[in-house]
């Protein structure tokens, strides 16, 4: 009854169709990460269930025209997490213990990507082109269950430090898979019947000028930005990212690369991190509209079905992947720390806290839908959007699993709950400390102050309360 309402608004009315849509899926995907946090499982979760129910195959709430209409989404949202990626490549945080850590990402990534390739192309005789795209995006990991478990845990160390640096390079290995392959399977679509030059080499032309585009325009928001009030250094951010996704729909290539450049290149010429606190207090909500839309459009009938290459059907293919994934991104863990001489406790566990897969992962699916079209494009985003909820279930309990093991945390005594007064105890005491810094690094004066003076400004100084208000804590 609902849905023939919503079909004869959107005759009537087509705006208002839009504007409630919107509105719709973002209560219902806020109403579901109550229920999610309960469970301890990220909000992403939420958002992919809350767009299965409301499509077509539950409750058939939000019409088939609005999903094909903001089909721009994927982009802009992708560039957002792109651009968040990009702050963690400072250089001088690089040359430590970054060459163990790009050893280890590069073989997790790889090795499952090998994996998921020999597994979807020899064994299940799948298309080329699709188990390239497919393995491609088996190396991407989902940072956010992982951080979401070492902060409720309080885990630390030499593991969780390897393992923090790990997934913020992994998402990294998977934009540059994913960019090859699919200059490769759209090179071997074109040509159909195998590879051509200027098919492959022209999407990777495309690409590096993406990239050198981003870098340039990194260097351009470090001078448009400077100086500027908050609400302006948003307003120019934003539509700097939102023309990047423009330029690169009108190139034909994907916006992430770029982004991901401009990103690193404005905080290493800049080492300004507010902007891109800013930025993530902003997109939550055009994240949750593109990951409940990614549920919306997620095919549950066809999971049943045999899928567009032939073989076995959909749910067959999901599950495969999601069972050759993980021994890959073990197994290329294992490898990489006992190349680089990693403890036994890192080596052994590393693996299963690199199992979630969400955010960039189904981005890249969506993206991929869209440049290979067609029963092709259905059928990935239906095995990674199937796959990742799955990952979203498993990866939490494995990613904790490897905390306890490895013994980064006490089993029996987790991080307490921080209170309201601690928090307020915590900033009391850092600003306290930041003040100590600051007079430590003032010059000395050689002017003799009277001591009445320096007894009457301590009782008038703000100082003098906020120690007050902090002992009261004690």
């Amino acid at each position: 009854m609902f849905a023939h309402f919503v079909d004869y608004l959107h005759q009537d009315s087509p705006t208002s169709v839009a504007v409630m849509t919107a509105a719709l899926m973002l209560m219902f995907g806020f109403a579901l990460t109550r229920v999610t946090k309960l469970l301890k499982l990220p909000n992403v979760t939420a958002y992919i269930i809350t767009g299965i129910l409301i499509g077509p195959w539950c409750l058939n709430l939000v019409p088939a025209s609005i999903a094909e209409s903001t089909a721009f989404l994927p982009n802009i949202a992708l560039s957002f997490i792109a651009f968040s990626t990009g702050q963690f490549f400072r250089l001088n945080a690089l040359k430590g213990n970054g060459s163990k850590v790009l050893v280890i990402t590069i073989m997790e990534s790889c090795v499952a990507s090998l994996f998921v390739f020999i597994a979807a192309y020899w064994v299940m005789g799948l298309d080329l082109a699709f188990s390239a795209v497919i393995a491609a995006l088996a190396s991407a990991t989902a940072p956010a269950s992982t951080m979401m478990i070492i902060r409720q845990t309080g885990a630390h160390g030499d593991f969780v430090n390897t393992l923090l640096q790990v997934v913020a390079l992994d998402d990294v290995v998977g934009l540059l898979a994913y960019s090859a392959a699919i200059s490769v399977a759209l090179a071997l679509t074109a040509s159909g019947t195998g590879f051509s030059f200027g098919n492959v080499a022209l999407p990777l032309v495309m690409n590096v000028a993406s990239i050198i585009i981003g870098a340039l325009l990194g260097v351009v928001m470090k001078i448009l930005l400077s100086e500027r009030s908050t609400d302006n250094r948003l307003i120019i951010s934003v539509a700097i990212l939102f023309g990047f996704c423009g330029v690169c729909e009108m190139l034909g290539v994907s916006p992430l690369l770029g982004c991901m450049f401009m990103s690193t290149v404005y905080i290493n010429i800049t080492d300004d991190d507010k902007l891109f606190k800013q930025l993530n207090r902003f997109s939550p909500p055009i994240l949750l509209l593109f990951f409940v839309r990614s549920g919306v459009c997620f095919d549950l009938g066809a999971l049943t079905g045999a899928n567009s290459q032939g073989g076995a059907s959909l749910l067959t293919l999901g599950v495969v992947y999601f069972i050759v994934r993980i021994a890959g991104k073990y197994a290329g863990a294992f490898m990489g720390c006992a190349m680089t001489g990693k403890s036994n406790l890192v080596r052994n566990y590393l693996g299963l806290a690199l199992i979630p897969q969400a955010g960039v992962a189904i981005g890249l699916a969506e993206l991929g839908a869209r440049t290979l079209g067609g029963e092709t494009g259905n059928t990935l985003r239906t095995v990674i959007l199937a796959s990742s909820v799955l990952y979203e279930l498993v990866g939490p309990a494995c990613a904790k699993l490897s905390l306890s093991l490895s013994h980064s945390y006490d089993d029996a005594e987790e991080a307490p709950a921080i209170t309201p007064q601690d928090e307020d105890k915590i900033i009391i005491n850092s600003l306290i400390e930041r003040i100590r810094e600051i007079q430590r690094e003032l010059p000395e004066h050689t002017q003799v102050v009277p001591a009445e003076a320096v007894s009457v400004n301590i009782h008038r100084s703000p100082l003098r309360h906020i120690h007050s208000h902090n002992n009261n804590f004690h």
